[in-house]
């Protein structure tokens, strides 16, 4: 589902109004017909129409966040897809003050970083990737990963951002990443791998234990080109049951 089909941000439109106008054959800005909703509304809809393709034009995406309600803003991904920066994070811990980043991985444009303590994991790294992104794409990212990047290198995240925990749970996703890896069919190189036997290895990687940082830097990047994948599945599937249900009720 795309940006161009969505009416909800307008004021007064709400999701039985965007379904019905879906249902009667406006799919799209383009198919908009004023006729179908009252006079106010129409204004308020075709006016939001005219400022929305001169933001996609110039490839807004932080128009689009502010616009949509927090549940709907998986609907930015289709437009955003290919500048989207996919990342996830490994720490010592979960305490922001305490713990540190042991390593951050991130997937964009097919390819694949790590950034890792004490080589080349910097505020100036970290800001360039995120400042290089039109959507950051996580897993619970909003909550942890996000504001441990923040407060840990003290950087500026103000590119919009989609959590995907989110949408996951809105369609029956539930649990980890892991989980819900495993829920969808996403196999891994490593299962047996564990957010807590990152940490083991990191303090094996100080000990000198060959391999050690290795095996941690496979596991992260895994992370993060897995969460490509689920974005794909999770809005695909939000597409079919969002707008596919409402706009078969025109044939």
């Amino acid at each position: 589902m795309r940006i161009e089909n969505s009416f909800i941000p307008v004021e007064g439109v709400g999701e039985t109004t965007e379904r019905q106008l879906w249902a009667n054959g406006a799919t799209d800005w383009d198919r908009f017909d004023p006729s179908l909703v009252g006079s106010t509304t129409g204004d308020r809809i075709e006016s939001f129409i005219d400022r929305a393709r001169d933001r996609l034009a110039a490839n807004d995406p932080a128009f689009f966040e502010s616009a949509f309600p927090s549940s709907e803003r998986w609907r930015l991904y289709e437009n955003f897809r290919n500048s989207a920066c996919f990342f996830d994070i490994e720490t010592t811990g979960l305490d922001q003050q305490r713990d540190i980043v042991t390593t951050v991985s991130y997937h964009q444009a097919g390819e694949t970083t790590t950034l890792v303590r004490g080589d080349d994991l910097t505020a100036e790294r970290l800001q360039a990737t995120v400042d290089d992104a039109s959507l950051l794409v996580s897993f619970n990212g909003r909550r942890f990963d996000q504001p441990f990047l923040e407060t840990s290198f003290g950087i500026d995240v103000s590119v919009p951002h989609l959590d995907l925990m989110y949408p996951c749970k809105s369609v029956g996703l539930d649990g980890g990443l892991k989980q819900v890896e495993s829920d969808i069919g996403i196999e891994r190189d490593r299962p047996d791998i564990s957010g807590r036997d990152a940490v083991r290895l990191w303090h094996e990687y100080e000990s000198g234990v060959d391999g050690a940082l290795e095996t941690l830097i496979a596991y992260n990047r895994e992370d993060a080109v897995n969460l490509q994948t689920l974005a794909d599945e999770v809005t695909a599937t939000l597409h079919e049951q969002v707008f596919e249900q409402a706009r078969k009720q025109t044939e």
